[in-house]
């Protein structure tokens, strides 16, 4: 993991320095991580005196997102543009990512806070470290450099925010000492790791089982046993609701067969559309088939929104992973 500089640092408060407020966003269909830095941000910006307005497009679909929603807008306000207003985008580096918030945030000035392998990595006024097991660390240690100490439920939140990105640490292996001393630090500002825990696992409606079962009978194997891919059907969401979906839980169990080194979610969002979810081990990078897919992440996590059906997308997944194993 990067560790941010003074020149970094001084970069991001120059930018907080030119403008009075801001749109603080992440993108669509949050997840903990972009939660987490989206209201990370907002505080760091708060605690300099400016105005910060949070906002996401949603669905806040997972369980553990619920209590987060009513600190954030779909749309913006029209008042916020008579400021001298500026736009803060975490967690992703892509405007389209974003959802169908406002067309005006695409004019405004912008600042990136990015950690995705994926993301364009010259973008002028940007930190974006793909190293960086979440966009929360990278928050954490900005508002470190720039204010201090965080207060009891900020460091909640940011330690919620790479406990999720990094699977309750599951994911780190030696070159995550970083992540670890930045989580030791939000502990030591107020974070439970229990409680956290809780959040995180807990309170998964019995739904959820119900179709986590049905997507595992579903599953597949290709080339001799490393790629597994399940389909979610429109008539399976139908049947069990997007409620609580536990999508972490699929990949976890379908990654611990000791064949299986990749993992592909495909889940069917229209008749038209279907968004991918892709898993992996060690050196299988699967940011490389999701790009394909006009998405992207990191090396072993990463999605993608494309349009066909699961019929006409099938034969390109196989066909991508074919150039991996074969």
């Amino acid at each position: 993991m990067h560790i941010i500089t003074q020149a970094e640092t001084e970069k991001f408060k120059g930018f907080l320095n030119a403008h009075e407020a801001f749109i603080i966003v992440g993108h669509k269909e949050p997840d903990g991580d972009c939660i987490a830095s989206t209201l990370g941000a907002a505080e760091l910006v708060r605690r300099l005196g400016k105005k910060a307005v949070t906002v996401n497009a949603g669905p806040f679909k997972r369980t553990e997102l619920k209590k987060y929603e009513k600190y954030f807008n779909q749309k913006v306000k029209n008042s916020i543009f008579k400021k001298n207003v500026a736009l803060i985008i975490v967690d992703c580096s892509e405007m389209q990512r974003l959802g169908d918030i406002d067309e005006r945030l695409s004019s405004l000035d912008s600042f990136i806070i990015d950690h995705h392998k994926t993301s364009a990595a010259d973008i002028q006024n940007s930190i974006i470290d793909s190293t960086s097991p979440a966009a929360a660390c990278i928050v954490q240690q900005l508002f470190e450099n720039i204010i201090g100490k965080p207060d009891t439920e900020t460091a909640e939140t940011l330690f919620f925010g790479l406990a999720t990105d990094t699977g309750f640490f599951r994911f780190l292996d030696t070159t995550g000492k970083e992540a670890f001393q930045a989580a030791s630090r939000l502990i030591e500002y107020g974070a439970n790791p229990r409680t956290t825990y809780d959040d995180i696992t807990g309170g998964k409606p019995w739904s959820t089982r119900k179709l986590l079962g049905q997507l595992l009978s579903k599953a597949e194997t290709h080339f001799d046993g490393r790629l597994a891919i399940t389909i979610e059907n429109i008539d399976d969401t139908r049947r069990f609701g997007q409620e609580g979906r536990d999508s972490d839980a699929l990949y976890q169990l379908m990654l611990s067969c000791a064949s299986v080194q990749a993992v592909v979610f495909l889940r069917e969002e229209s008749e038209q559309t279907c968004t991918l979810g892709f898993r992996s081990k060690d050196d299988i990078d699967v940011s490389k088939v999701a790009s394909i897919f006009g998405g992207g992440g990191h090396k072993n996590a990463a999605g993608a929104c494309t349009e066909g059906t699961p019929e006409t997308i099938m034969p390109k997944i196989l066909s991508e992973f074919e150039k991996i194993f074969m």
